[in-house]
C-alpha cells in the first residue's frame, strides 16, 4: 500500500473523513465531509507529517523546489512543523519552516512571522489542510508582499475535493492558473473513491455501491471542469 492509500485510511481511522449527510458552508448537500479539526494527538501529528512529507519528497522538485516550507495560522502551523520534521527525519531533508502570527507583534523582535525569516528571491512552498475558495492562500500572498519578494513555487494540501468554486474551475486550478502556484493534493476525492469502493477499513465498508453513487453524483453536480 503507497502513502495515499495509507493516507485516505488513517484519515477513515481518525473520523477526519466521514460519510454520510452533510451541508457545507456553501450550502451543498455533500455525502462525505472533512474535519481536520479531529487531529488531535501525538501520533496523528506525527503521522500527518510523514504524508505531508512523502507528497513533498515526490513532488517538490517538479515545483522548482523551496527554500522554505510557510503554514498558515492557524491550521497550517503544525503541518509546516510535523512536515518540516518528517522531511528531515525520513529524507535527510533539513527545510527551514515559517508561519505567521494573526496580529503583528510590536516588541521583541516584532513582525508577523515566527521561526526562519524569509528574504527576496525565496521560493516558497505553502502547507494547508483543505482549500475550499483559495481565501487563506490569497491572504498569504498579500501578507507576503510586506514581509520579502519571493516566489511561492508550490501548495501541498492534504484533500483535493475537486468541486468548483462560484466559476467552472476549482480554487485549486484558479490558483495554479492565476497565480502560477503548482498544487499537489497528498490525494483527491477520486483516489477516495477507487481506494475506499467495497474495500473494508477496520471491518467496515465506508464506500458502498450506494455511497459511490452518491459522490459521482456530487461530483457531477458540483465538480469542477477540468
Amino acid at each position: 500500500m503507497g502513502y495515499k492509500e495509507e493516507f485516505i485510511e488513517f484519515m477513515v481511522g481518525a473520523g477526519v473523513l466521514t460519510f454520510g449527510d452533510f451541508t457545507t458552508k456553501s450550502g451543498r448537500k455533500t455525502p462525505y465531509f472533512i474535519n481536520t479539526g479531529n487531529y488531535k494527538t501525538g501520533a496523528q501529528a506525527d503521522a500527518l507529517g510523514k504524508y505531508y512529507a512523502a507528497a513533498i519528497h515526490e513532488h517538490l522538485g517538479a515545483a522548482g523546489g523551496a527554500d522554505a516550507l510557510f503554514g498558515p495560522a492557524y491550521k497550517g502551523i503544525p503541518l509546516a512543523v510535523s512536515a518540516a520534521g518528517a522531511l528531515y527525519r525520513d529524507y535527510g531533508e533539513d527545510y527551514p519552516y515559517c508561519f505567521n502570527r494573526k496580529e503583528a507583534k510590536d516588541h521583541g523582535e516584532g513582525g508577523t512571522m515566527v521561526g526562519y525569516k524569509p528574504k527576496d528571491g525565496d521560493r516558497i512552498a505553502i502547507i494547508e489542510d483543505v482549500v475550499t475558495a483559495g481565501t487563506a492562500v490569497r491572504e498569504t500572498i498579500a501578507l507576503f508582499q510586506s514581509v520579502a519578494q519571493v516566489q511561492f513555487t508550490a501548495l501541498f494540501v492534504s484533500v483535493d475535493r475537486m468541486e468548483r468554486g462560484a466559476g467552472e474551475k476549482s480554487a485549486l486550478q484558479e490558483l495554479r492558473d492565476e497565480r502560477g502556484i503548482h498544487v499537489f493534493p497528498i490525494v483527491t476525492v477520486r483516489d477516495i473513491i477507487a481506494h475506499l469502493h467495497n474495500r473494508p477499513v477496520g471491518g467496515k465498508v465506508y464506500i458502498d455501491d450506494k455511497m459511490k453513487d452518491a459522490m459521482e453524483a456530487y461530483l457531477a453536480q458540483y465538480g469542477a471542469k477540468q
